[in-house]
């Protein structure tokens, strides 16, 4: 098994690193404005990301991508990972399932996407259907020449900046769950709220209501009945790049801990000196050493011909479940290495602490991981999941 890099991923990589350090320059003006940034700002950010490359990575060349790997895509999403208030997103990463629509809808929808001129945003959390989307309540009646959408959706992310929405909703009597592209400004959908979060994003998660909005039947992705195949496809992507952001994350709150624990003196000595100190230091070390190896892991395997969906699914919730929950332990142990400090919002490591904490919820929760895992073990055995592919 051969780990490094090629040279190809290594200049990925340090791409990455370099842009993410242009984001950092952005970081306390974000948190001060609350999150957003103005949009002249955000254009600029965007179209540097374009030029490197660092844009829409998880589409092909053919359709204007970079067209990376899976494994490619992690190695960008960890340097995303260390930037504060969610700056990541400005480097647009479309919904993969987007590549499954038609022609017509590919050039209506995903190119502009890839340009940076248009941007998505998933609807499928609602009111009552959080970690049990099957419990969603949003329907979709035949009319003619489509279907009349009703609902509601919460927790939509970048839904602020959308200029449409791919909503999860139970279409015809047989209730058959479908996605459907929504024009942001379509007749009938209404953002109703843009929650404050603990976080200070630079985009929003907010709620919207749908009332009588009329989808055209060529706006329905991948076919009616296929809404929870793709969602969960889309749920295997997210997570296998959550685990790499929170990965990143984690190794910048632990960069900045070590030179502060080197820097910082008490009792006459630096407190990197004291075991209780080098302790932490040396535990967050092991959370972040292991949990990159199987992203990368996983991300490799996803990337092999003949990969079976059903197992890769549990084992990103696996690398999602483990990586964000280790990032939570790092990034605890840092605030206290640096004190009072940690608690200053001016620091990165306080900023990383709120924000790290909703990776052990959106996409699904770490109790939904652990019960998608346990479920592919009662299935498959132990050995689906313990081994790599052959």
């Amino acid at each position: 098994m051969d780990f490094r890099y090629t040279p190809r991923q290594a200049d990925l990589k340090a791409r990455a690193a370099a842009y993410a350090e242009r984001l950092y320059a952005y970081e306390d003006q974000s948190e001060e404005a609350g999150g957003p940034l103005p949009a002249d700002t955000v254009r600029e950010l965007a179209q540097a990301a374009i030029d490197a490359g660092l844009y829409a990575i998880n589409m092909p060349e053919k359709w204007g991508g970079p067209g990376l790997s899976l494994l490619d895509q992690v190695i960008v999403e960890e340097e995303f990972g260390k930037v504060t208030n969610c700056l990541w997103d400005i480097p647009w990463r479309p919904a993969n399932v987007l590549a499954y629509g038609t022609e017509a809808q590919r050039e209506k929808y995903l190119l502009p996407v890839i340009r940076g001129e248009r941007f998505d945003a998933f609807a499928v959390t609602e009111p009552g259907a959080g970690s049990d989307p099957a419990s969603g309540t949003s329907t979709a009646t035949r009319t003619d020449g489509g279907w009349l959408l009703n609902g509601e959706k919460w927790f939509v992310t970048c839904g602020d900046i959308a200029d449409f929405l791919l909503v999860q909703a139970d279409a015809g009597p047989e209730r058959a769950a479908t996605l459907f592209f929504v024009d942001k400004q379509a007749p009938g959908v209404a953002m109703t709220r843009v929650p404050r979060f603990m976080h200070s994003a630079v985009n929003g998660h907010p709620e919207f209501t749908f009332t009588d909005v009329f989808v055209p039947d060529e706006d329905v992705l991948g076919g009616v009945g296929n809404g929870y195949e793709l969602t969960k496809e889309w749920f295997t992507d997210e997570r296998l790049m959550i685990a790499a952001r929170t990965t990143g994350a984690a190794e910048r709150a632990l960069q900045l801990a070590r030179d502060w624990a080197v820097e910082r003196r008490q009792f006459g000595s630096p407190i990197a000196d004291f075991q209780l100190v080098q302790g932490m230091l040396a535990d967050c070390a092991v959370d972040i050493a292991v949990n990159r190896a199987y992203t990368h892991q996983v991300a490799w395997e996803a990337d092999q011909p003949g990969a079976d969906p059903k197992t890769l699914h549990a084992k990103a919730s696996t690398a999602k479940l483990a990586a964000s929950e280790a990032a939570g332990r790092v990034i605890d142990r840092c605030v206290q290495i640096f004190g009072g400090r940690g608690y200053d919002r001016s620091y990165p490591v306080e900023r990383l602490y709120r924000e790290l904490r909703v990776d052990r919820i959106w996409e699904g929760t770490s109790e939904i991981q652990r019960l998608i895992i346990a479920n592919e073990l009662i299935k498959r055995g132990t050995r689906a999941l313990a081994l790599p592919l052959p």
